[in-house]
């Protein structure tokens, strides 16, 4: 039996390929792979079927797969789904080691179409074959001049080899990527269109994608995601690889019904959390397939800056001005020039502003050695990761565009590790020449700053990959069972797992509210307690600022009254009396169990930034604090947390620690966990740590009240 890897590989990397369903008609499914083949200069064997015809586009042609003179490592099917299960299951007594499926008609059409296809799945499965497909696109793999596709977007020109990969759920839109990046003269190694998924999944080929040597870049795309396992092990051997991948994923939905129960699953809608794995493992999310480009152009060498500090240089103080105010957003450092060297550039040119953005002003267009001075002075001495210079249509000036080329690539000498980026508006071929030489070139200010922060957020995550450890042990599984929980039981359990909750004392119905409220101390809180309660507030089972025993007494009897009145088929084991803890950040954490994802990890304030703004973050369980202060640092309310007017910053290396636990715990817990709330959770004073003043575990199939 092949392994995953070397599965794909003879599907992608093939010696030899039947074409199940040849035609003689170029333009026809069928014939379109076969025309590919021959003008791609494929090396392998090449053996059309087709039992109507002796020749097809002019080679030999089979009667069937089981009348080939060898075993074909992968077969391309472009027959009717009628006969695709017949088509499988002759490949797989042949030995095939994988096929690619075409044809549509199978799960995606209903039941009977979904029939067919488990029986195709299940003879290849006998045998070992792995399937592409069906309802696919193909794959192609320029290297070698294998073109398993039938896309129409090859008509006018096959793929010239280059560093990207294109990994795709969908055959159009992978297509499309591949077809706009041959316009940018990009060049590009693999394409796989994973279609239905019946065997093979977009994890599964982006894995194997991110292992080539020859890539730097991958554009994915996907709707949903099957296996969770496979797809972040992909993303994670993409970032130690240092493999960026730039991803368009489309869809957004709520993650169901159950929310109502659950702060945390309230606010974690499948999106929101496909963004945070994304975050999580360094893939840069685009928002439109022209940034999916540019970013890829960009990353294609696969060279990344040495830091995000940029220099600009501009000709008219507007655009330099506009470009420093999108470099902010981004996260890049508009950093001035050194005093130093700010006084030689006002020496060569009184009136020129030599801080950051450099203006020249347009005398720099009639004095190109001042322009190249310029240039030269802001590369040696402003220490910069990226350089941008603004030029609008001034490389396509049939007076002034050599001269600007030669201006430009004499001081891009100085650049030694410094990122040459431009912006211009010129025609393709004179844009492809600076790109040659190495620059970043876009038309737009505010996509090529986009670009440049995409280019930091990759080279951070491999930073942090290089220097990840290794995530602390997960704790024992705890049984949870099948029923609701108290809040009293959910702290016992958390407790255990690193959580710190307040000195509490239960008070049974019937039992000494006065003496255990005297030993808590004042102020203090009284809170019903039963499995049957999750909403405490809603019947009145809480009171706050009890102030002395007399107040605790009257509280006491007013809770279990009101829960014997409002929920009189609840269990009740008591009141809980707590302690006030005052001052700190008010914030909230959870878990959910994500379909796709499994538990995750939410954070954020409380108060209004949860309930109004849903300022929250999540992560993929587990994770340590170095990934846990990430999560942190980006909502948006961070500033409360670093103290504000006059307010002592909080202790967030505790919140990181508890954060980290909880992930842990949930990690450990994933098939007994519905979700958690920890809600209000105080992080206190630096140095004085964290408390959670309330606690909600809601085990996997128990009925709670909300849902």
């Amino acid at each position: 039996m092949l392994t995953r890897t070397e599965s794909l590989s003879a599907l992608l990397s093939p010696s030899s390929v039947a074409l199940v369903g040849a035609s003689d008609d170029v333009t026809r499914i069928g014939g379109r792979p076969l025309r590919y083949l021959r003008e791609g200069g494929f090396a392998g064997a090449v053996y059309p079927v087709n039992p109507r015809r002796d020749t097809v586009q002019g080679l030999k042609a089979y009667s069937s797969i089981g009348a080939l003179p060898e075993t074909p490592d992968v077969a391309i099917l472009a027959v009717p789904a009628a006969g695709t299960v017949q088509a499988v299951r002759e490949c797989a007594e042949r030995g095939t080691k994988a096929a690619i499926v075409f044809t549509a008609g199978f799960a995606e059409t209903g039941d009977e179409g979904r029939a067919l296809q488990d029986e195709m799945v299940s003879v290849a499965r006998a045998s070992g074959m792995r399937l592409l497909g069906p309802n696919c696109l193909g794959v192609f793999n320029s290297s070698i001049g294998f073109y398993g596709t039938f896309s129409a977007m090859l008509d006018t020109g096959l793929v010239k080899p280059g560093p990207i990969g294109i990994v795709s759920q969908s055959g159009a839109y992978g297509s499309h990527l591949m077809y706009l990046a041959r316009l940018r003269g990009l060049g590009m190694s693999h394409l796989i269109t994973t279609g239905n998924e019946c065997d093979i999944d977009v994890g599964e080929a982006l894995r194997w994608t991110v292992e080539q040597p020859d890539i730097n870049v991958v554009m994915a795309y996907a709707e949903g995601i099957k296996d969770r396992d496979t797809f972040i092990e992909a993303l994670e051997v993409a970032r130690q690889r240092r493999k960026a991948i730039v991803f368009m994923k489309v869809g957004r939905s709520e993650v169901g019904a159950h929310a109502v129960s659950s702060h945390t699953a309230a606010l974690a809608g499948s999106d929101a959390i496909f963004d945070a794995v994304f975050r999580q493992y360094g893939v840069w999310r685009a928002s439109t397939t022209a940034e999916q480009l540019d970013i890829v152009a960009a990353c294609a060498r696969g060279v990344y800056p040495k830091s995000n500090s940029l220099g600009i240089f501009t000709m008219s103080g507007g655009f330099g001005i506009q470009m420093a105010d999108d470099a902010e957003v981004a996260g890049l450092d508009v950093k001035p020039m050194p005093e130093k060297a700010q006084e030689e550039l006002k020496a060569m040119l009184p009136y020129a502003s030599p801080r950051n953005p450099v203006d020249a002003t347009a005398q720099a267009v009639t004095d190109l050695p001042l322009m190249t001075s310029f240039i030269s002075a802001m590369l040696e001495k402003g220490d910069y990761g990226f350089f941008a210079g603004i030029f609008g249509s001034g490389p396509a000036s049939p007076t002034f565009s050599g001269k600007l080329r030669q201006a430009l690539e004499t001081a891009a000498t100085a650049s030694r590790d410094t990122i040459m980026t431009l912006t211009m508006t010129a025609p393709d071929e004179i844009v492809r020449t600076y790109e040659d030489k190495g620059f970043i070139v876009a038309q737009d200010g505010f996509a090529l700053i986009r670009t440049l922060g995409a280019m930091v957020h990759f080279s951070e995550s491999f930073e942090r990959a290089g220097k990840a450890a290794a995530t602390a042990p997960l704790p024992a599984p705890v049984d949870l069972g099948t029923d609701a929980l108290s809040e009293l039981a959910a702290k016992k359990i958390l407790s255990e797992a690193g959580i710190t909750f307040p000195s509490d004392r239960l008070v049974p119905p019937g039992g000494d509210i006065r003496a255990a409220a005297d030993a808590v101390g004042y102020p203090q809180v009284l809170k019903v307690v039963s499995a049957d309660i999750a909403h405490k507030t809603e019947i009145g089972g809480v009171i706050v600022g009890v102030k002395d025993a007399d107040e605790a007494e009257g509280g006491f009897a007013a809770i279990l009254a009101r829960a014997a009145e409002k929920r009189p088929d609840a269990r009740i084991d008591g009141v809980m009396v707590a302690p006030m803890v005052a001052g700190g950040v008010e914030t909230i954490a959870g878990v959910v169990s994500d379909p796709v994802f499994g538990p995750v990890v939410m954070f954020g304030l409380g108060g209004v930034f949860v309930e109004v703004l849903k300022d929250v973050t999540f992560r993929v369980a587990p994770f340590d604090t170095v990934e846990a202060h990430r999560m942190i640092r980006e909502i948006r309310g961070y500033a409360m947390l670093e103290g504000v007017r006059g307010a002592p910053p909080a202790d967030v290396d505790a919140l990181a620690e508890m954060l980290s636990a909880l992930s842990r715990f949930a990690a450990a817990n994933a098939d007994r966990i519905d979700s958690i709330d920890l809600n209000p959770v105080r992080v206190l004073e630096k140095g004085k740590g964290v408390v959670a003043l309330d606690a909600l575990i809601v085990p996997r199939g128990a009925v709670v009240e909300g849902h």
